[in-house]
């Protein structure tokens, strides 16, 4: 006869407890966050110190309950709640705790969560009396986490840096615009947890969105609505006019953290404005603040295909010029991001970097957002997959037909050689350098490759596509320097390739264009309606771009659009070239005077020279940099004229909080110029 006694230890009495936020959140990488709080990532173990009220803690002898808790409505069945004791050693793979220092009056306890375990706001309380309050972030340092990435220059590129790139400009002229992400600044993980916390899907079902937040394919999801305020109480609202009544230009935005701050700090009211790179740097920011690796990235030629036919269908006048009849556009780049992650609802083989795009265009299960996609099913033509997969592809594939509408209001097709997808590029690991992926999205064209993605894709305007030599080329060809201020030339190029003479009319145009392809007023415009063409003959048709003409005309991009249409008499066809130039602005220099050291105040002499043939007024520079000026933007303004050829100069005096290379991101606005600048480096390591 046997019998069974259970044997009830006695539970410890904890007078008090220590966090040791400083050694955890170094020990996860948190502790650029501050270490007022306790930030650990999943899967780790973290320390917490605890002082008995009485006795000694004796292994075998004493008991401790422990319960975590996330979310309004937490569960067992969901992940959102585990209670759990003591044991010899942490387990890894689910919420434990084991005691790792000697007996005495002070336990240090080691805790460990799964590396599934949902992210947020997390209770633990420790037996009868203690509740600790902590942040809990995905690990992409876990093996076992699912946005584990195996290279530390990776992840000190895509989690760890608060500074960054974003290419803008156009695929002949491509401009690095420099962001500060600052994901670690004061409050900013504070405001990342609050858009978790606001979206729609944890207002309805907290209790559902809590244990969602274990996916990070989920939580994508919820901050590509969340970035853009279109269906929610989100972060930006997009403009893309030039009425900015009410907020701000999207260009006046240096970083994400004052867009942040303003959103969390005015009950969720969405900041005004933002257009695409602003966006997708924000929800950049939110990413790596939560400890999803994460990128922006830039699309040249993007396409906007709005009713899903993998085909983009452009209307010019008799002049060559684009008219709006379309939803369907071509935007000279657009921006988006990519996070990185498993993807075990697909089938092996689509891991890693996924698409996801926050700026809201059209809308996905009836809500503006879009992805995540993995690159491998754009590149494959598997437009099936989860999520956004034909919207995506297009913006990197899609056929573009150009039709000229008459007079008479008939519609022609003409010969154009206007391609998407170019130049899809990132910054690079470790460096400042561009780094192009358009082959992680793209086979090389023409490629066998290329083609059985197209016809996964059901891309039939692509297979179907006939590569054929028109007999008369036509190009644009521009200057090697278009500064903005000064008059240059651009040149339509004709070429004959017949055997027989050509005569034709030339309408070479020109005008102002936003990023997004909305055309503004005419920079220059010739027709010509008798160019004759010699068998194998090139000619080269200049157009002067003055600056007394286009100055009142540019967008804030400074983006001009040409286009070039021929038309031959002989055969009725017509031929158009288009594109889209840059106008430089002039550099803006920075000078560090002094040694930089960490907490210890610091000088930088930025000067820019006035390149425009009048003066400027209203002169203003402004500065942000992570851990250099403390989460705020510096302002300093000039009092004086700057007259043509003279340098706008300025010293701003900042401190540097943390050690490590930093860089300046600089502002100049004037009115008549505006103009921003990345430092190479701004700052060199700290000591």
């Amino acid at each position: 006869m046997s019998s069974l006694f259970l044997i009830h230890l006695p539970a410890l009495e904890i007078a008090r407890w220590d966090l040791e936020c400083e050694f955890n959140n170094t020990d996860h990488r948190t502790e650029l966050n501050g270490v007022e709080q306790l930030i650990v990532r999943r899967g780790q173990p973290f320390t917490i110190n605890l002082h008995l009220r009485s006795g000694e803690y004796q292994p075998g002898g004493s008991a401790l309950d422990l319960t975590v808790e996330t979310g309004p409505q937490p569960s067992d069945q969901y992940g959102t709640r585990a209670s759990f004791g003591l044991t010899d050693q942490i387990d890894t793979s689910r919420w434990s705790a084991a005691v790792t220092s000697p007996p005495g009056y002070m336990v240090s306890l080691s805790i460990c969560s799964p590396p599934d375990a949902p992210i947020g706001r997390w209770r633990l309380t420790l037996g009868q009396g203690g509740l600790v309050e902590f942040v809990l972030l995905y690990n992409p340092w876990c093996t076992g986490d699912v946005v584990y990435m195996d290279s530390e220059e990776k992840l000190a590129e895509y989690v760890l840096a608060q500074d960054g790139i974003i290419y803008r400009g156009s695929w002949k002229y491509l401009i690095p615009t420099p962001w500060n992400f600052g994901q670690f600044e004061d409050g900013i993980l504070e405001a990342c947890l609050r858009i978790l916390e606001m979206n729609p899907k944890c207002l309805r079902n907290p209790g559902k969105d809590a244990s969602g937040r274990k996916n990070p394919i989920y939580v994508s999801r919820v901050l590509s609505a969340m970035v853009n305020c279109n269906d929610d109480k989100g972060v930006l609202l997009g403009r893309w006019t030039d009425d900015y009544d009410g907020g701000v230009s999207p260009l006046s935005w240096k970083g994400s953290v004052e867009i942040l701050r303003n959103w969390d700090t005015n009950a969720c009211q969405p900041v005004r404005f933002g257009q695409c790179w602003v966006f997708a740097a924000v929800a950049c920011s939110v990413s790596r603040a939560l400890g999803i690796p994460c990128r922006v990235v830039t699309n040249y030629n993007s396409a906007h295909d709005t009713n899903s036919n993998l085909v983009i269908e452009r209307y010019v006048d008799e002049n060559g010029q684009l008219v709006q009849k379309s939803r369907d556009m071509i935007w000279n780049y657009h921006c988006w991001v990519e996070n990185w992650m498993t993807r075990p609802d697909l089938k092996p083989g689509y891991d890693g970097w996924q698409a996801m795009d926050p700026t809201p265009q059209e809308k996905s299960e009836g809500v503006y957002c879009c992805g995540p996609i993995p690159l491998k099913a754009i590149k494959e033509g598997e437009l099936t997959y989860k999520y956004d997969a034909p919207f995506v592809f297009a913006e990197v594939n899609a056929d573009v037909h150009t039709f000229m509408k008459r007079k008479d209001g008939s519609t022609e097709k003409i010969i154009s050689s206007v391609q998407v997808g170019l130049k899809i590029s990132t910054k690079s690991v470790g460096s400042d350098r561009r780094e192009d992926i358009t082959h992680l999205y793209k086979y090389p064209e023409g490629s066998d490759e290329e083609r059985e993605a197209f016809t996964k894709a059901n891309h039939q305007n692509k297979l179907l596509q006939q590569q054929t030599n028109a007999g008369l080329l036509i190009a644009i060809k521009v200057s090697a320097e278009m500064k903005k201020g000064c008059d240059f030339d651009v040149f339509a190029v004709v070429t004959n390739n017949t055997p027989n003479g050509k005569k034709c009319r030339l309408v070479f145009g020109s005008r102002a264009v936003s990023y997004n392809g909305i055309l503004g007023e005419n920079c220059g415009f010739k027709d010509l309606l008798n160019v004759e063409l010699a068998p194998g003959e090139e000619k080269r048709v200049p157009l002067r771009m003055n600056y007394s003409k286009y100055a009142e005309n540019l967008t804030e991009d400074n983006l001009i659009r040409l286009g070039a249409l021929l038309l031959d008499y002989g055969t009725q066809e017509a031929y158009l070239a288009v594109r889209n130039v840059v106008l430089e602005n002039p550099e803006i220099k920075v000078r560090i005077l002094g040694e930089p050291k960490e907490n210890r105040k610091l000088v930088a002499e930025i000067t820019l020279q006035n390149p425009l043939p009048v003066p400027l007024q209203n002169c203003c520079f402004t500065v942000e940099g992570s851990n250099l000026t403390g989460g705020q933007i510096i302002t300093e303004k000039l009092n004086s004229t700057v007259e043509p050829g003279q340098d706008a100069k300025v010293k701003i005096y900042f401190t540097p909080t943390h050690s490590g290379q930093r860089k300046l991101v600089v502002d100049f606005d004037s009115n008549k110029l505006c103009h921003r600048t990345h430092p190479e480096p701004a700052l060199h390591k700290t000591q």
